[in-house]
């Protein structure tokens, strides 16, 4: 899969290729990632991408020139790839974003600055992604997290082919806990099932605490997913466990 990045500061992407799984995915040529310096398609000797808004205002905004004549070279060499540009006024990137991301062979970032990109780039722009109802000084770091995210979905990109399908979100449950060594670390112990090698046992109690993470922390979540016989089973067990605590403490339930 392919990655080019439009940005002002391609340097900027340098330490996020050189760690962790999206290195291991460059190593392995699972992925490449292009970051491109729009200055490249800046005309005039200062190379300038940016100018005043017309109509006034503060800030400024990303000129149209530079960033469709590099979308263009992309193009004029890879047709079929797919632009997206990180906006505010995108889709608010999931994981259901994230693998329907996966399908495409190539996808060009335009990583927006300052007040934003001029409209007339809307034409060249084929999918917008939002990473959430917050501002962010530049769209590198909304390209890094999409790539990161879709990177780890593909396959041989993580160590085991499992590992991706068993992290939070990937079937619309938060994750159980972790538990790593010691046993007991100061006087608190890891759950005696996740030490008995049972591994029947294992993946019930780890579903059964996925599904009590998933109500209590994001029960919107819950509304997504069709419900097995078993996973009722385990809410109205933790619901009425719940129920009780809370009728001993004198409070009611409505």
């Amino acid at each position: 899969m392919n990655f080019s990045l439009l940005t002002i500061f391609p340097e900027i992407f340098g330490d996020f290729c050189r760690h962790g799984i999206v290195r291991r995915a460059l190593e392995s040529k699972t992925i490449t990632l292009n970051p491109v310096d729009l200055r490249q398609f800046a005309a005039g000797r200062h190379k300038v991408t940016d100018d005043r808004p017309y109509g006034g205002g503060c800030g400024m905004v990303m000129k149209p020139e530079p960033l469709i004549a590099a979308v263009r070279a992309i193009r004029s060499k890879d047709p079929e790839a797919v632009v997206v540009h990180l906006s505010p006024q995108g889709r608010v990137f999931d994981q259901s974003i994230a693998k329907e991301l996966t399908t495409i062979d190539h996808i060009v970032f335009v990583c927006g600055r300052y007040e934003g990109v001029d409209a007339r780039v809307e034409k060249e722009i084929d999918m917008d992604i939002s990473l959430g109802d917050y501002i962010l000084t530049g769209g590198e770091l909304g390209a890094m997290v999409v790539v990161d995210a879709v990177t780890r979905l593909l396959p041989g990109a993580l160590g085991k082919e499992a590992s991706a399908d068993a992290e939070s979100f990937s079937d619309t449950l938060l994750e159980h806990d972790h538990y790593t060594r010691p046993a007991d670390f100061e006087g608190d112990m890891v759950p005696e099932v996740l030490l008995s090698g049972n591994h029947q046992d294992i993946e019930a109690w780890r579903l059964e605490y996925s599904l009590v993470h998933t109500l209590l922390k994001r029960p919107d979540l819950l509304a997504k997913r069709p419900l097995s016989e078993k996973e009722r089973g385990y809410l109205v067990k933790w619901y009425l466990f719940l129920k009780e605590l809370l009728e001993q403490a004198g409070a009611e339930i409505r």
